[in-house]
């Protein structure tokens, strides 16, 4: 047991190694100017520089959109799939999974064919009008229709495992034995005990959305992950400053969305 022991914390600190040594040599290059010291002048750069708080909200707004959206697809079709037809979970489990296999390149591809097809071929009609609107870039709905085909693999995973720990035919019997319909069983018996898989499902949509580039880019818009990208290629520092607080940025949303996830469960037990 001792050797196992040793081995495991042995294994946990090689990983911790290898995470944070690259993090603190990019911190550590960020505020250590040869002939100047210690100077945080790189990261006040980044807050002065146009266009980063307009990249990080529209990307912030994206992840809750992308959340949303994804979050009311997946539950109450996963819920009804386990209840009414539990033979088509392999089914399902194959279409959510594509989105893995599919290039990133080849499924930006696709979305850009389908934007130019439809002016073209749609332009006397109201649906054309739908193709301007979804293209804004204010807030581009087609890359929340594009992040929700992406985030497919890793919700449907979530909230599986979430599905897995409890009883959901139990749960919305009894629900609907005291009179409860089918929207408030799904809301008040089943939702409740999905707190972690949805929590855990936020977690990793807002990680891909604020993380996403390639499709953002070649469709010519400016979250936070592309302007990153463009902004970095002027100075070294500046560039290595802005992929430190990208990564803090998301560090403290995960561990936001998990301070609040314990609160509601501390107090739903009390």
């Amino acid at each position: 047991m001792a050797r196992l022991n040793l081995w495991r914390w042995g294994v946990l600190g090689l990983a911790g190694l290898y995470f944070l040594v690259p993090l603190a040599a990019s911190v550590v290059f960020t505020v250590d100017v040869p002939g100047q010291g210690l100077t945080f002048d790189a990261y006040g750069q980044i807050f002065s520089t146009e266009g980063f708080v307009s990249s990080l909200l529209l990307s912030l707004e994206l992840a809750l959109a992308t959340i949303v959206v994804v979050l009311l697809l997946m539950v109450p079709a996963m819920v009804a799939l386990r209840l009414g037809a539990p033979r088509l979970r392999p089914v399902v489990e194959v279409v959510c999974s594509l989105p893995l296999v599919v290039p990133p390149i080849a499924f930006v591809a696709g979305i850009g064919t389908v934007l130019k097809w439809g002016p073209e071929h749609l332009s006397r009609t109201p649906l054309f009008q739908t193709f301007v609107a979804i293209q804004n870039p204010d807030f581009p709905v087609v890359l929340v229709l594009a992040y929700v085909v992406m985030a497919l693999p890793f919700v449907y995973r979530a909230l599986d495992a979430g599905l897995r720990a409890i009883d959901v035919r139990t749960l919305v019997e009894a629900a609907r034995s005291c009179g409860a319909g089918w929207p408030q069983a799904l809301v008040r018996a089943v939702l409740p005990n999905l707190r972690g898989a949805l929590l855990n499902a936020s977690f990793l949509t807002l990680a891909l959305v604020l993380g996403e580039f390639t499709v953002a880019q070649l469709l010519g818009f400016q979250p936070f992950a592309v302007w990153i990208v463009n902004v970095s290629g002027s100075q070294a520092q500046l560039s290595v400053a802005v992929s430190v607080l990208s990564l803090l940025v998301t560090w403290v949303l995960l561990l936001v969305m998990a301070g609040f996830g314990g609160r509601t469960r501390s107090d739903s037990r009390g």
